[in-house]
């Protein structure tokens, strides 16, 4: 199964790890998409280990993130940018979705 799930505050990190946890625990995939105030966890060590968890894949909105004023230069290469054209493949391709 494909978890999805979309970011779009900087307010449920604890949330986010958990679930996302749970979910491979589960063998389940977890396909996580940040935009908006969740481009803010980008910088937090917490969020950007996440990324390097097998069978989770994180992407963000560029656009998001500058506005929020999130430098992408220096990403984990775990985090892919992107756009919401990606927040629409990672909706169509799960198999349930989560919103935070």
């Amino acid at each position: 199964m494909k978890l999805g799930i979309l970011v779009n505050t900087d307010k449920h990190l604890e949330h986010l790890l958990g679930i996302s946890k749970a979910a491979i625990a589960k063998n389940h995939e977890a396909s996580i998409f940040v935009m908006d105030e969740g481009t803010r966890l980008l910088e937090t060590d917490l969020f950007v280990a996440l990324a390097k968890l097998p069978s989770v894949s994180v992407t963000l909105c560029e656009h998001s993130a500058n506005s929020y004023g999130i430098n992408t230069k220096n990403l984990s290469e775990d985090i892919s940018c992107a756009s919401q054209f990606n927040n629409a493949m990672m909706s169509h391709d799960a198999d349930r979705m989560i919103v935070l």
